[in-house]
């Protein structure tokens, strides 16, 4: 008989990639599992998941504003309401299992679960867990991890180490630079540097970009800089579209991510447990500038369990813009610790992370 899975979370591409992985994957192995989503409304997951051809259902829910105590006058009127919501969509649908992938809508759905006494599983991507799946994670069946050392926050027992489901699209980069090089229209004899903050962008990376791009041309490096959704039409407004032959390419977002790993001799990038995840699969020289504005810094947290195996570079977001440039011309002369980076980073990737998740949903969907 086919199973009924609700998978709840999102909020980031970080969550919401992996959550779509792990539904594809389910429906790999049974083509009738049906598989609803529950997200947060006015999130990115209310648009991309029915573009994957999936139902959702929208939570009122938000998180906790640091920056403004103020917006969070209602949250637990928020909380409250959605966990009533969440009951009733467990009612009506009737799954089988929950999956939690992190994010807002997350918390309440797996509640509700818990209170249904419906199994659930918890996918924690960061190498440091949450208040929420730490709480939730006492009464999951299994918490499917990326990183070494989770017993500090599930049980042991509960805990399997799978790594994070990627986009596979995203990291089928094998033969593919000089596809690449002509995709991107630039020149494959130079050096190639990506730019990606995420999505939505990340203020720093493009600060320090606009700060030293005049740096890149002088040192004649070529760059694919995706801005991101909040920052692409300022700074397109102040650079414009760049002539061909100065090898600075511009994006808002990048819907060729393999195209522009292959073409990449080095990638600078946010510490997304998701995008860790795929720089992991790509090999290629990483430095990561982990964004201080998350919940417990987790990105750091993520960006440092690389760095302690000598797989990437680390720089933090407040020195960024005065050397993320020059750090990345001095890595990008040293071929000795390119090859380092690139062979200790393809040690921790841990490909079909969607599909060990997916059988682990199947297995306490059967309980």
């Amino acid at each position: 008989m086919a199973k009924r899975i609700i998978i709840s979370g999102g909020g980031t591409g970080g969550h919401i990639f992996p959550a779509i992985a792990i539904a594809n994957a389910l429906k790999k192995i049974d083509d009738k599992t049906e598989i609803l989503f529950v997200g947060a409304k006015g999130r990115m997951e209310m648009e991309k998941v029915p573009a994957a051809g999936y139902s959702i259902i929208g939570l009122d829910i938000q998180g906790f504003q640091r920056s403004s105590l103020l917006k969070n006058v209602f949250l637990p009127f928020k909380i409250i309401g959605s966990i009533l919501k969440s009951l009733s969509i467990i009612k009506n649908f009737k799954p089988d299992a929950v999956v939690g992938v992190g994010g807002y809508a997350s918390g309440p759905l797996l509640y509700a679960a818990s209170l249904k006494k419906v199994p659930y599983l918890i996918q924690e991507q960061n190498s440091y867990a949450g208040i929420t799946n730490k709480y939730l994670g006492k009464n999951a069946e299994k918490v499917c991890v990326a990183f070494d050392n989770m017993q500090a926050f599930f049980k042991a027992d509960k805990l399997i180490k799978t790594g994070n489901p990627v986009r596979e699209n995203a990291i089928d980069v094998i033969g593919k630079r000089q596809e690449a090089m002509d995709f991107f229209e630039l020149d494959s004899t130079k050096k190639t540097v990506l730019v990606v903050g995420g999505s939505l962008g990340a203020g720093t990376l493009n600060n320090s970009m606009m700060a030293g791009l005049s740096t890149f041309q002088s040192a004649d490096v070529q760059l694919i800089w995706q801005t991101g959704k909040y920052y692409y039409k300022s700074i397109i407004e102040r650079y414009g579209n760049q002539p061909k032959d100065n090898g600075i390419r511009i994006y808002e977002f990048l819907n060729r991510m393999d195209l522009a790993f292959a073409a990449s001799d080095v990638i600078i990038s946010r510490a997304g447990a998701g995008t860790i995840a795929e720089l992991c699969l790509v090999n290629k020289p990483v430095i990561l500038v982990p964004s201080p504005n998350v919940a417990e810094d987790h990105q750091t947290k993520n960006a440092n369990a690389l760095v302690s195996k000598k797989a990437a570079v680390l720089i933090a977001d407040k020195h960024a813009e005065s050397e993320l440039v020059d750090q990345t011309l001095k890595l990008l002369s040293d071929k000795e610790l390119m090859d380092n980076l690139i062979r200790n980073i393809a040690a921790l990737g841990l490909p079909n992370a969607d599909e060990q998740i997916a059988k682990e949903v199947i297995k306490i969907a059967n309980q």
